[in-house]
């Protein structure tokens, strides 16, 4: 059996991406392998490359969307691609090559009209599901204004996710509903009273992955700028219930930026 490849190192610099490496990101001929790398990519030149048919009733839009911030572009791209090609193009973006085509399909998936909650994260889960870390975190964003409309129902259906074999599916449950989520709009009940993911978040709170024990963490340090008292009470609630390792490093990390009082 022949080994994997390795895994590319990639740039962290912008400078260090060079015209041939670009070009390869912005035609879909490799994926991404940092957070500047995606940053970089041309994706109205992407676009053609994947969709060139289509090009013509994309060209004039996609040309506009230069000017836009990444969440904001993807997003676009994403309602553009289902409206022109429906179907036909959220099936070419599902299993590309390339990360920022895939996560085309995930804002693809927050544009599809007439679904049900339930039925819009079943159609996301291979993305958040999927190897490449910038993929995972597109799907969670493709679908959070949905999740954040209806949350009484997304705290339920995210609850079921918690007992998923993949961690990367747990964790997709607690890190779509950060009350201040990174690169997207706070969830503004969820700042105020985060009791109410409460019943998602208890189900995680001795998670053994670290994957997931970074996100429930992260979460109630979102949680802690608000109601500093209520993760301060509910990290010693835990720490009584479940003192085991990973309940400890949630808690720990979970109130890093609170200070005694």
């Amino acid at each position: 059996m022949t080994a994997p490849a390795p895994r590319r190192k990639g740039a962290n610099r912008t400078a260090d991406i060079t015209p041939e490496l670009l070009q390869a990101l912005s035609l879909g001929e490799i994926e991404t392998a940092t957070l500047t790398e995606s940053l970089a990519v041309d994706q109205a030149r992407l676009l053609q490359a994947v969709f060139p048919d289509a090009w013509p009733q994309l060209e004039d839009t996609a040309q506009a969307l230069g000017q836009l911030g990444i969440l904001k572009r993807m997003e676009s791209i994403g309602g553009l691609l289902w409206q022109a090609l429906g179907q036909a193009g959220w099936q070419r973006c599902l299993t590309h090559r390339s990360d920022t085509v895939r996560g085309w399909a995930c804002f693809m998936a927050g544009a599809q009209p007439g679904l049900t909650l339930s039925q819009r994260l079943e159609l996301l889960q291979p993305l958040a599901d999927d190897s490449h870390f910038g993929v995972r975190e597109w799907s969670w964003m493709g679908v959070r204004p949905h999740l954040a409309s209806d949350l009484p129902q997304a705290v339920a259906e995210l609850s079921r996710w918690t007992r998923r074999t993949s961690d990367r599916l747990r964790r997709f449950a607690s890190e779509a509903l950060r009350p201040r989520g990174v690169w997207c709009s706070h969830i503004a009940a969820l700042k105020q009273q985060p009791e109410i993911a409460l019943p998602l978040l208890q189900r995680l709170r001795a998670d053994a992955s670290p994957y997931v024990q970074d996100s429930v963490a992260n979460w109630l340090n979102d949680a802690a700028k608000s109601r500093p008292d209520w993760v301060r009470a509910l990290c010693a609630q835990w720490l009584e219930e479940s003192p085991v390792p990973a309940t400890r490093r949630i808690c720990e990390r979970a109130q890093r930026s609170l200070k005694e009082s």
